[in-house]
């Protein structure tokens, strides 16, 4: 009897992450309840945005990354306003306040979302495209499709040039099944780990650790960043970098002297693939820097958007 406990033991360990993740809390209209912003009920479901700044102000989009929905955002576009722009800032898919749709998370599902979201808001003239991490490879793309709607493309430590998985995120981005057992049963621990490791930095956007970790609280946020893994961050952009060059579309990367997560030689690339982009380094700056080192950030984006100011 002695195999049938441990046949027993091994499925109820085997089933726990399923079920934990079953029990999570879902996204629905009572979690979104006081929630500031509006929803927009697009093909692949509810999108969480909101519009800041003047109603005929320039319209500057600002795409979130990987893990930190639109709040990373909250100290940026205080700036962005002050400089007289209307900002939009939304929850992709699988974060924040938004549905989380199943299936690959390449980049036709973000571009998609953003195509649907700028449609449903009635936003018919290019546009300010500003992307960090992952939502930098989103930005890329956007503007690599349409050149005719963006004005300009703004990076924030951006993905896109390569990004390297090592050790156990590795295995998992490239098994499937088992690595989906594994990111099920282990990520939210190790995001946690992670966010209490760069805590010590001052925020400009209140709580954010805080609300980084409840991420973890909802159903569907860990498979979505399985599937942005090994979806759209594993694109290399180096051809939407050319087109865009040959579009003419002005380019600033404001990069991170500190990064742990977008590797340094990643500035050589984009430099390479586009002679004519500016480039600024914000030093001391982590991953973290649209809400670590926001004012740094709004400096460097003033002196780009507004010279003479």
């Amino acid at each position: 009897m002695m195999w049938l406990f441990f046949a027993l033991l091994a499925m109820g360990i085997a089933a726990a992450p399923l079920m934990i993740e079953r029990y999570r809390k879902p996204m629905t209209d009572v979690t979104r309840g006081g929630v500031s912003g509006q929803f927009a009920e697009l093909s692949q479901g509810v999108t969480h945005f909101e519009w800041l700044g003047p109603p005929e102000g320039p319209i500057a989009v600002c795409i979130h990354g990987l893990t930190t929905p639109s709040f990373a955002w909250r100290a940026i576009t205080k700036g962005l306003v002050a400089m007289g722009y209307r900002t939009l800032t939304y929850d992709l898919y699988g974060r924040g306040y938004s549905d989380r749709p199943s299936g690959a998370q390449d980049r036709h599902f973000f571009l998609g979302q953003l195509e649907e979201l700028l449609e449903n808001q009635n936003v018919t003239e290019p546009v300010t495209v500003i992307g960090y991490s992952m939502g930098g490879s989103i930005a890329t793309c956007f503007a690599a499709a349409f050149p005719d709607k963006v004005t300009r493309l703004i990076l924030l430590a951006p993905a896109g040039m390569g990004l390297t998985s090592r050790g156990l995120m590795s295995f998992i981005i490239q098994t499937p099944i088992l690595g989906d057992w594994l990111m099920m049963a282990l990520f939210p621990s190790m995001f946690h780990r992670a966010v209490k490791a760069e805590q010590h930095r001052p925020s400009s956007v209140p709580d954010v650790y805080d609300m980084q970790r409840k991420q973890t609280a909802y159903r569907g946020y860990v498979a979505a960043i399985l599937a942005s893994r090994r979806g759209i961050l594993a694109d290399v952009l180096r051809d939407e970098h050319l087109s865009i060059s040959a579009a003419g579309l002005p380019v600033f990367a404001i990069w991170a002297a500190d990064d742990q997560v977008i590797p340094a030689s990643a500035i050589g690339c984009l430099a390479e693939w586009n002679r004519d982009a500016r480039h600024a380094v914000i030093a001391g700056a982590g991953h973290g820097l649209p809400y670590t080192h926001a004012p740094q950030v709004i400096e460097e984006m003033t002196a780009y958007l507004q010279p003479s100011a």
